[in-house]
């Protein structure tokens, strides 16, 4: 089960480089249900996801470089790259005293868009319970919650027109 919140950014953290990253690119072979491919580095993957926009179903299955390249051919609409950063959230902040299970740590994946989709940057945050998405209290550099908002879904912005 996959459960995350997505955020706009008001401004970027500073030193980017100090963290780590991953060169992403995916595409998708079908909106519903949500079927994506996926190279992040050297890793390739094909992805399923279940409906819903904060928690769904999520299942990954490993490729080969060959098997990603032939089913990026037969992907629909836009091809997404970007350059994913991951930054740990060191307190994370709750409403209703909720407190994470023990060995528990959140990040942000910062999300910094390539062409066509720049200069967009998306921050998104992946809980261990709903309990946890609903209680969290937004990191202050997040401008609006847009999770709920389907054009920042990857697989909409996959089908856009540009």
């Amino acid at each position: 089960m996959e459960i995350e919140r997505k955020y706009t950014v008001k401004t970027m953290p500073e030193d980017l480089s100090a963290y780590d990253s991953h060169r992403i690119i995916q595409a998708y072979l079908c909106r519903e249900p949500v079927v994506r491919v996926r190279k992040s580095d050297d890793d390739y993957y094909m992805t399923y996801k279940g409906k819903g926009l904060v928690s769904r179903e999520e299942y990954n299955l490993a490729l080969t470089e060959e098997g990603f390249e032939h089913l990026l051919t037969k992907a629909d609409g836009n091809v997404i790259s970007k350059t994913r950063y991951i930054i740990p959230i060191t307190e994370p902040r709750f409403k209703d005293d909720y407190k994470l299970p023990d060995g528990v740590d959140l990040c942000v994946e910062l999300d910094v868009f390539d062409e066509p989709f720049a200069p967009l940057v998306i921050a998104e945050v992946e809980f261990p319970a709903e309990a946890a998405s609903d209680a969290y209290i937004p990191e202050d550099w997040f401008d609006a919650d847009v999770s709920e908002d389907r054009q920042y879904h990857n697989v909409n912005m996959a089908y856009k027109d540009i």
